[in-house]
């Protein structure tokens, strides 16, 4: 009985440090905001004069920054700059910084580092998509409807690309 006794009770407190485990693990969204945000059109009225035949050159990037204890900053900066095809000319470039702050602990190194650069940034980019058609839709141009992103295959090209630059040049397998 004694014996009983005592495994229960190291049953009891594995299970107790387990939930305690679970709940040091935490995730959540403290903000969302516009960080930066950048409208131009350059050649206007003259584009409104043409049939509006539109070029988009779109880009994308993510950075992240720790600014306080289990806090951190996630920025996706998005940039679409809109030219006519037949000529060139600039019609219009929309820049946004859309951020997040986000409150995680209990998550390091390797899944950390996947969390900020591909988890969040899927979280904030709907954001930035609204906010860009909205703006290029205050200038005076039709929606701009960027199509989604997926942060998860970026974050993973990201670290291919690292794993490669990490293996020293010449090096070759044999089999």
């Amino acid at each position: 009985m004694a014996e009983e006794n005592r495994q229960n009770g190291a049953a009891s407190n594995q299970g107790a440090a387990g939930q305690q485990n679970q709940q040091q693990l935490q995730f959540a969204v403290q903000r969302i905001y516009v960080k930066d945000i950048s409208f131009e059109a350059p050649n206007s009225p003259a584009v409104f004069q043409q049939p509006f035949k539109p070029k988009v050159s779109l880009d994308l990037g993510t950075r992240s920054t720790k600014v306080g204890e289990d806090l951190f900053e996630v920025v996706i900066k998005v940039t679409a700059q809109v030219r006519h095809s037949e000529e060139e000319t600039t019609s219009f470039l929309a820049e946004i910084e859309q951020a997040g702050l986000f409150r995680i602990s209990g998550i390091e190194g390797a899944q950390l580092e996947h969390t900020l650069g591909a988890f969040c940034p899927n979280m904030l980019f709907p954001y930035a998509r609204e906010c860009v058609d909205n703006l290029v839709n205050r200038g005076g141009f039709p929606p701009l409807m960027l199509a989604p992103v997926n942060f998860e295959a970026i974050y993973a090209q990201k670290k291919k690309r690292e794993a490669e630059q990490a293996q020293p040049q010449g090096e070759q397998t044999t089999q």
